[in-house]
Order: structure tokens, then C-alpha cells, then sequence
């Protein structure tokens, strides 16, 4: 098995689960026991940065992006905060993927980021999405996603409306010439 940890999957347009659609998902995770990523396109409108950081007792300085925006990072745990971002900013616990992206679910990455002392990029994610052992494979290989090298802008800029499409075109993939259908041999 070849880890796709580190890369963007994308749901292949006639992707029916309605929480992953025209999702692009960054995998932290992909091995034997199973792959975990976070959803990088989809905003969570019910929940503010500054209602979550008052929420949680985490003081804020005026410059540490108010403007902050929350993602909806999968279907599992949706109440678990997740912090991907850049390597720069490593702790105990710290999952590093790739050597340019990491992982982290503590409070002391929101209380640095709170500060401006944290990673030079991120996102906040609640909830993660996770597949169990050979789940994934079966659905990459029912066409139901298709992977790619993550892009640190992909991953990291605000314009979420359009990181499917980005996603695709750094494929070469022509949407109108994606099919449902899965080929047999």
C-alpha cells in the first residue's frame, strides 16, 4: 500500500454523500490501520474565532486574525478542534505529515495563535474525517476521489469556493470528461 498522507484528495463530482461533496480533504493519515484528513474547503458558519477563543478561556491580542474563520473538517468528533498548519511551529503532540505541513490538536497551539506567536499558517478544523482500514483504497479505487500533492495554497488560502476546481485543474482533470462510471477490464 502507497500512503497518500501528505496529498489532497478530491471528490469526484458524482461524490452523493452530501457532507463530502466538492470536498477537497487533506490526509494526515493513510497507513494499514486506516486515514484520517481534514476537509480544507468548507466554512462553519455557526462558529466565530473570537466566540470559540472566549468560549474556551483563550485571550486574543488585537492582530491575531479576528477575521478567522472556522472549518467544518469532517463528519468525526465535529466537536474536537484540529489545527493543520505549517511546520514551522512544532509541539509535543505534533503530527508532522510532510515536512511543510503539520498537525496539531492541543489548546497551546490556539493560545500561541491567540498570541500571533504561532505557526505562520493554519486553519482550525472541527471534526475530522476518518475511514477504516482499506475503506479509502475501496473508495479511490470505486472512483469516488481522486488524490494529488498537496499545494500549500490550496490548503491554506481563504478562497475556499474555488479549491475543488484548483485541485482538479493541477490534475489536468476536464470536469466534463469525468465519468461515475468505473471502467472494467
Amino acid at each position: 500500500m502507497t500512503s497518500l498522507a501528505g496529498h489532497l484528495l478530491v471528490a469526484m463530482p458524482q461524490m452523493q454523500d452530501p457532507r463530502f461533496a466538492r470536498s477537497v480533504v487533506y490526509l494526515c493519515a493513510h497507513n494499514a490501520d486506516g486515514a484520517m484528513g481534514l476537509v480544507v474547503n468548507r466554512l462553519l458558519d455557526e462558529v466565530t474565532w473570537p466566540a470559540l477563543m472566549k468560549q474556551l478561556g483563550i485571550e486574543t491580542t488585537g492582530t491575531s486574525s479576528e477575521d478567522r474563520r472556522i472549518h467544518f473538517g469532517g463528519p468525526v468528533e465535529a466537536g474536537r478542534g484540529f489545527v493543520l498548519h505549517s511546520a514551522d511551529y512544532v509541539e509535543d503532540g505534533t503530527l508532522v505529515v510532510d515536512g511543510k505541513v503539520a498537525l496539531t490538536a492541543t489548546l497551546e497551539i490556539l493560545r500561541a495563535i491567540g498570541r500571533g506567536a504561532g505557526p505562520k499558517k493554519s486553519l482550525l478544523a472541527l471534526g475530522y474525517a476518518g475511514w477504516g482500514p482499506g475503506q479509502l483504497d475501496s473508495e479511490i479505487q470505486a472512483n469516488g476521489w481522486l488524490n494529488v500533492a498537496a499545494d500549500e495554497d490550496i490548503v491554506f488560502d481563504d478562497q475556499n469556493g474555488d479549491k475543488w476546481q484548483r485541485a482538479l485543474n493541477k490534475l489536468g482533470v476536464d470536469l466534463l470528461s469525468l465519468s461515475g462510471e468505473s471502467g472494467r477490464a
